[in-house]
C-alpha cells in the first residue's frame, strides 16, 4: 500500500527488512520487478507478510486497458486485491500477541466518520481506499498495511488461497444477501466464471434449493455444476424466460443475459447486477413494474469476511478448487495472462517465491 506519512511505534519480534519486492504496473501493459521501500505503519494499523494473491478481472482490466472508468493507471501501481498472509509486525495500538497470525485481508480503508460509514454501509464510503484502484497500491509486494480490524485471523484448516479468495467469495455473500436468498430460495445465476460459481456455492451455502446457471461455455457449466449449481443451460440454446425465479444474479455483464435473467423472475423477486458492462443496458421497464421486480446493483461488500471464514471452515464453500494457476512474483505478468486460456479460472500469486 502507498506508505503513511505518520509514524508510530512498530512492534515486531524481529528485525524487520528496509526494503521488499514488488511488481509493478508502469503503464498498461508494463509490469517490472522493483525493490521499494517497507510501508510504513499507523499505530492502528498491522503489517502483513503477503503469502497469496489472486488475479481479478480489474486487474486484468487495469494491465490490459490502463483504467477502469474513471479510475486511471496515470502513476505506477502495484495491482492485486485478494490476498492473505501472516502479521509481522503492528502498531503501537494494536496487542502485539496477534504478531505471527495468519490473516485474511479485507482490503479496504474507509473513513469510518461520513454518513455511509455510521450507517453501516462503509463500502459506499465516498474517500475509502481500495487495493490496486488508483492512486492506492495493492498486493503484488512482500509486504502491505491494513487497519487491524480488517486483518481476520483464519484457522490452519483454511489455506493460503482460499484465504486470499475470500475477497471474491465476499462479492458473492453480499450478492446473495442483496437478493434475500434463504432456505427453499430458487436462484438463477448469469455467468460461470469463478464470480458466478463462487455465487453458486454463496446461494447453496444460504440454503437455495435450485441454483441454475448459465454461460456459453460447456467446460465451465460442467464445472459449476460439480460446485454448487443444480441446473446448467447454455445461453446459446437454452431460454430461462418463465423460470420464475425468486432472485437473479448476473455474474456476466452481458447485456442479453441482464434481459433474459430479469424475465426469468418471478413476482416480487430480486434481481442483482454483479457483472461489470456497457454503462448503459435496455431493460424490460414494464416487465419489472408489472412484477414488482426489485433490481439492484452491488458494489464490493460489507462485514462479510466473518461469515465467509467459517463457511470455508465448516466445509461448506470451497475456494480451493478454483486455483487453476500458481505464480511467483515475478511472474506476475504471466499470472494476468493466464485466464485467456482454456480451462483457467484463478491464477494466484506468491509474493515470497
Amino acid at each position: 500500500m502507498t506508505a503513511s506519512t505518520a509514524q508510530s511505534t512498530i512492534l515486531a519480534p524481529a528485525e524487520l527488512p528496509a526494503t521488499m519486492r514488488a511488481s509493478v504496473l508502469k503503464r498498461q501493459g508494463d509490469m517490472i520487478m522493483e525493490t521499494l521501500p517497507l510501508p510504513q505503519l499507523d499505530a492502528d494499523q498491522v503489517l502483513v507478510q503477503v503469502a497469496a494473491v489472486g488475479i481479478c478481472g480489474s486487474d486484468v482490466h487495469y494491465y490490459e486497458h490502463g483504467r477502469i472508468g474513471d479510475y486511471v493507471v496515470d502513476h505506477p501501481l502495484i495491482l492485486g486485491h485478494e490476498l492473505s498472509g501472516r502479521i509481522a509486525a503492528v502498531g503501537s495500538a494494536v496487542d502485539p500477541a496477534r504478531i505471527g497470525n495468519r490473516v485474511a485481508v479485507e482490503p479496504q480503508r474507509p473513513c469510518r466518520t461520513c454518513k455511509q460509514c455510521k450507517a453501516g454501509r462503509y463500502n459506499l464510503c465516498p474517500d475509502i481506499e481500495f487495493y490496486a484502484t488508483p492512486p492506492i497500491d495493492g498486493a503484488f509486494a512482500e509486504y502491505v498495511t491494513i487497519q487491524s480490524d480488517f486483518a481476520y485471523d483464519i484457522p490452519d484448516s483454511v489455506s493460503d488461497e482460499a484465504a486470499a479468495l475470500i475477497e471474491p467469495l465476499s462479492v458473492g455473500l453480499w450478492a446473495c444477501e442483496r437478493a434475500e436468498i434463504k432456505p427453499g430460495s430458487r436462484v438463477l445465476i448469469a455467468g460461470a466464471g469463478p464470480i458466478g460459481i463462487i455465487a453458486a456455492q454463496a446461494a447453496r451455502a444460504f440454503g437455495a434449493t435450485e441454483i441454475y446457471i448459465t454461460d456459453i461455455a460447456e467446460d465451465r457449466l460442467a464445472f459449476a455444476l460439480k460446485h454448487g449449481a443444480t441446473h446448467a443451460l447454455n445461453a446459446k440454446t437454452d431460454s430461462v424466460e418463465g423460470l420464475d425465479v425468486d432472485a437473479f444474479i448476473d455474474a456476466s455483464g452481458a447485456p442479453q443475459a441482464v434481459r433474459s435473467g430479469i424475465k426469468a423472475v418471478g413476482p416480487a423477486g430480486r434481481v442483482i447486477l454483479v457483472g461489470l458492462g456497457a454503462d448503459d443496458v435496455e431493460l424490460p421497464v414494464s416487465f419489472i413494474q408489472n412484477r414488482e421486480i426489485w433490481l439492484s446493483g452491488v458494489f464490493r461488500y460489507t462485514n462479510t469476511w466473518p461469515l465467509a471464514i467459517q463457511l470455508i471452515a465448516d466445509g461448506k464453500v470451497d475456494l480451493d478448487i478454483l486455483v487453476t494457476g500458481k505464480f511467483t512474483l515475478a511472474e506476475s505478468e504471466e499470472a494476468l495472462k493466464a485466464g485467456k486460456q482454456a480451462g483457467q479460472l484463478k491464477a494466484v500469486v506468491y509474493p515470497g517465491r
